[in-house]
């Protein structure tokens, strides 16, 4: 294997100066993804510097509404969180679907976020949930983070410390997965906030990575109910199409997750 240079950051400061004073670096959060493209040569940066072991990276905080997840907290952290199953349940659940218990206990919700990989699931509730991604720099909101495939608003260097967000009145996600690597052909996530408002984000679907649609959003405004998703259009031309799944089967596949999300939202 290639030479890589292993530095252990002990704090997020550490972290981006150890970033800073490299020449090719890549931050290892869970290493999920990271490890596997190295293994296959699709990445071969000169530095690797761990996130893991940063104590302000770690946990779940809810204060009266306001729900903090740190961005080096586990998916089975997530998922296993009573304080948060208690105001959000929906993303508890989407945490405990992600992959094998393997990769739930080594992967971190903000490597998944910060990846943006197409099929990842986080993505979908950051967006639906309408959170601001706190990085060591600034806050960005959901939808300026993301920003096409694998591409975010994050600057070379900068990192996510937590994602902070307003307990839904209702949310559910339900997802069609890969039977191999269980991640998303399709997934769904909505969310209805106190003020009434609504938000419907897509993974796994778009060709453009995940998006919101806003015609359900409409439709639930109106009616919360599985049947007035079920009603609105989506776009096939808009969608993926692979050995996986055509543009119109994910496209059909969108309508009926997003019923199975609202269904389980209650």
């Amino acid at each position: 294997m290639y030479n890589t240079s292993y530095h252990r950051a002990s704090s997020v400061s550490d972290a981006a100066a150890q970033f800073a004073a490299s020449d090719e670096a890549k931050y290892l959060a869970g290493g999920m993804t990271l490890i596997a493209t190295m293994k296959q040569r699709l990445a071969s940066p000169s530095d690797l510097v761990d996130l893991r072991h940063i104590a302000e990276l770690k946990g779940v905080k809810v204060s009266d509404s306001t729900v903090r997840v740190a961005a080096g907290t586990t998916h089975f952290e997530v998922a296993t969180s009573a304080a948060l199953k208690s105001v959000c349940p929906a993303l508890s659940a989407l945490a405990g679907m992600i992959g094998d218990p393997h990769v739930r206990y080594m992967g971190t919700i903000g490597g998944s976020v910060a990846n943006n990989d197409p099929a990842a699931d986080y993505p979908a509730a950051v967006l639906a949930l309408n959170a601001n991604v706190i990085t060591n720099k600034r806050t960005i909101t959901a939808d300026d983070f993301f920003q096409g495939l694998f591409e975010t608003a994050l600057e070379d260097g900068e990192i996510i410390t937590a994602f902070e967000f307003e307990a839904p009145e209702k949310a559910g996600y339900s997802k069609f997965a890969n039977p191999a690597s269980r991640f998303a052909m399709t997934g769904v996530f909505v969310a209805k906030s106190a003020d009434g408002s609504m938000r419907v984000a897509v993974t796994g679907a778009g060709s453009d990575g995940v998006f919101r649609h806003e015609g359900m959003e409409q439709a639930l405004a109106a009616n919360w109910s599985p049947d007035a998703v079920a009603s609105q259009h989506v776009d096939p031309s808009a969608m993926l199409s692979d050995i996986h799944g055509s543009s119109d089967y994910r496209a059909n596949l969108v309508k009926v997750m997003a019923k199975r999300a609202v269904a389980a939202a209650g």
